[in-house]
């Protein structure tokens, strides 16, 4: 026996290893996102055997399961898809910083911004200019929800998600203010007007402030990559501005909004394969199943009321080159995908 409490008094077994050997990988080796993610949160069902060090003074634990209803057998079994921690989020985002950055410098350079259609400039200042503002709820909401996460692989993949979101509100807000410099007339802020005044706007801002209001982290993480995401923001994005920006002269903006496709991808993939583990939990599927159905009618029959309502933007343009209702049915199409991945049931006023 070694009677010396100093370090490297006694020997452990794998103690000359480079990698970490206190969890199983999901793969044959453990990623370099595993050994710098799984278990930097601590749980007393694995490796805190003294429970929890400090509580909350109603006795709350740091991290409570009951901070959501979904159930798990074992939430450390989830692992991001896109295996995304500090220093890959960072590169991927001063990536996209970048990109959009230097695409708004050449445009501005040979004078882009002052050939935009004049109908088209409106449409950007009164709706573009609203729309970042349900993009930057979205973001304060997660960043909210990430605090509740049971285990750290689930807080960085919502916190990532979180950090996308502002990302994008902000690339909307330095966009917005980079071609009105070269815009005469150009309001900046008359989109948070129509954000919180216009009719077209307030069923998305009900969405919004709804799904902000709840005290559920994973009901949240549902709310925006479920529903809002699919039923309201790629109909704005690519449904709309994506598609209608190039015949009103402006190859600028689709450049700008892209990015936000390409993070929702990494987004969703992320939240399904959460939502998939717990559907298929082997002693809580029904629950969870039964949960997400009631979330899915909850925010579903918002998101639907707030699409529609959106209807009129797509008439603005002079030249009309993106339908409403090809827009919309894509949106359907996209959550149906989505339900049927997870065993779901779309509610009538989606599916309708």
């Amino acid at each position: 026996p070694v009677n010396s409490g100093a370090a490297g008094a006694a020997k452990f077994a794998g103690s000359d290893s480079r990698k970490f050997n206190y969890f199983t990988p999901k793969g044959r080796k453990a990623t370099h996102y595993e050994d710098m993610t799984l278990d930097v949160q601590p749980d007393p069902k694995r490796y805190l055997l003294q429970d929890w060090i400090i509580n909350f003074p109603d006795g709350t634990p740091t991290y409570y399961e009951g901070w959501t209803k979904g159930k798990s057998s074992d939430w450390h079994v989830f692992r991001a898809v896109d295996e995304e921690w500090e220093r890959t989020h960072y590169q991927r985002q001063s990536t996209i910083v970048g990109m959009i950055a230097q695409a708004v410098e050449n445009g501005r350079r040979s004078g882009a911004p002052t050939r935009f259609d004049k109908t088209w400039v409106k449409v950007l200042e009164k709706h573009l200019g609203a729309y970042k503002h349900a993009e930057f709820g979205l973001g304060t909401s997660l960043m909210q929800a990430q605090r509740y996460g049971y285990t750290q692989m689930i807080n960085s993949a919502i916190l990532t998600n979180s950090s996308y979101k502002l990302r994008f509100a902000q690339d909307l807000t330095l966009y917005l203010g980079d071609i009105g410099l070269d815009i005469p007339g150009f309001d900046a802020e008359i989109g948070k007007t129509h954000w919180l005044e216009d009719p077209i706007w307030q069923p998305t801002r009900i969405l919004v402030e709804t799904l902000a209001g709840s005290q559920d982290y994973l009901e949240q993480y549902f709310a925006v990559n479920i529903v809002f995401e699919p039923m309201v923001g790629e109909l704005f994005r690519s449904g709309f501005m994506m598609q209608a920006a190039a015949s009103q002269n402006d190859f600028i903006t689709p450049t700008v909004v892209s990015s936000a496709e390409g993070d929702y991808q990494r987004n969703l993939a992320n939240t399904v394969e959460l939502l998939h583990m717990l559907v298929s939990d082997s002693a809580h599927s029904a629950h969870n199943t039964a949960l997400f159905n009631g979330w899915l009618k909850t925010y579903g029959d918002l998101a639907a009321n707030a699409a529609k309502n959106l209807q009129p933007i797509w008439s603005l343009p002079h030249t009309k080159v993106a339908q409403f209702t090809d827009a919309y049915a894509a949106s359907v199409d996209r959550m149906r995908s989505i339900a049927n991945q997870l065993g779901l049931k779309l509610p009538k006023s989606i599916s309708a």
